[in-house]
């Protein structure tokens, strides 16, 4: 394990308490870095990585030097904080972590592992001189690390239910939390059809904030090729499934705020790994949906586009998640699911599967039809590679 992965996994200890406080006091002893770029700052429910990546390419396409923070990752920390697509070294991450927790602890600041990560994210991009950022929150939007800037774009994507555990139990309360990122006198970008649209609209109000909604975007699957339609023209375009047309729209929405250039041969070449990424020749889909919403989009995608194949879910989700609802929305009576045990403390164990899905279970993946990997992003970061497909 390395320095900085060990440090980070250290922070797990202390309680994670709401409010910007500590984050702000870390980042005030750095100078505050992250007031050094231009940030167009990102929450939501679902789309929140794929809306960043998009966001983030054109920008680079544009000619500007791009900081980009997700989360979470799948192989390594160092995935989550990138400059023009390049990750950050792992000499420097774990350089940065280590004197950024030193710096914390010898302030009594203790940090949690989000706030150590985002506050290395913020210095990070401050080192390489970048010209804008695209920021995607953690969790929620009011309290959480990403929101000690002042973004002049908030981009809203989908708000549906998860973690209702910290943001409440309703579309309201939840959309109150995404829309926590919304500044004074600043731009939000959101679709018309988000179920929390009222509560933004509200709250954008409140602030003195501008509304830009996004335009009608429309996909199509064929022959093993994905397109969009928008603005009069047929786009070739690397991200599957319906619900990429919202994000997609989010992005191009504000890059036309921003005043770029759209070059059309970009959207191609878009990857975000795990995103209904599909593989033709070994009749493989991976796709990370780890809620209920995110199961639903999954399942109408297979569908629209491959009715008629024989389906086998490769599954392995976190306890915590509503795993049962996923599993309800994902599974037909013709179709089998090989279940993942994966090493993560909070990984849902087979024992602990529900009786109404043990009759679906194969012990081996089939090598005919169609295989479809799911569920929680850590199962398909640790365990992808193992499968024989």
């Amino acid at each position: 394990m390395n320095k900085g992965k060990k440090i980070l996994e250290s922070r797990e200890k202390f309680v994670i308490k709401l409010g910007l406080e500590r984050i702000e006091k870390i980042l005030s002893l750095l100078n505050n870095p992250q007031n050094n770029y231009k940030i167009i700052h990102i929450a939501g429910t679902n789309g929140k990585g794929s809306t960043s990546k998009i966001i983030n390419d054109i920008l680079i396409d544009n000619g500007f030097k791009v900081g980009l923070y997700t989360s979470p990752h799948l192989f390594s920390y160092e995935e989550r904080i990138r400059v023009n697509n390049e990750e950050i070294s792992s000499n420097i991450f774990n350089r940065l972590i280590e004197e950024i927790n030193n710096l914390a602890l010898n302030n009594d600041i203790n940090l949690s592992e989000f706030e150590l990560l985002s506050a290395t994210c913020f210095y990070y991009f401050y080192i390489k001189k970048v010209d804008y950022v695209v920021l995607e929150t953690g969790l929620g939007g009011l309290f959480d690390a990403t929101n000690v800037v002042q973004s002049s774009i908030c981009v809203i994507t989908t708000i549906d239910f998860d973690h209702k555990e910290r943001l409440g139990d309703t579309i309201e309360k939840i959309a109150t939390q995404k829309a926590g990122i919304i500044k004074n006198d600043s731009i939000v970008v959101v679709d018309k059809d988000n179920l929390g649209f009222s509560v933004v609209e509200k709250i954008a109000l409140e602030k003195n904030a501008k509304i830009n909604l996004a335009p009608i975007v429309t996909t199509e699957f064929i022959d093993n090729k994905n397109y969009f339609y928008w603005d009069n023209k047929k786009i070739e375009f690397s991200l599957l499934g319906a619900h990429q047309a919202k994000n997609l729209a989010l992005a191009l929405k504000t890059a036309q705020i921003l005043g770029l250039t759209i070059n059309e041969s970009i959207f191609k070449n878009i990857i975000w790994n795990y995103r209904m990424q599909f593989d033709s020749r070994k009749k493989v889909l991976i796709d990370c949906a780890h809620n209920p919403s995110g199961a639903q989009v999954l399942r109408n995608f297979l569908d629209e586009n491959f009715k008629n194949e024989k389906k086998t879910f490769i599954f392995g989700c976190l306890k915590h998640k509503e795993y049962k609802k996923m599993l309800k929305i994902l599974l037909r009576d013709n179709d089998s699911l090989y279940f993942v045990e994966f090493d993560h403390k909070n990984a849902l164990k087979l024992e602990d599967l529900d009786n109404e899905y043990k009759k679906f279970l194969v012990d081996t993946i089939p090598n005919d039809g169609l295989r479809i990997c799911t569920g929680s992003i850590y199962m398909l970061g640790e365990k992808l590679n193992s499968f024989s497909f």
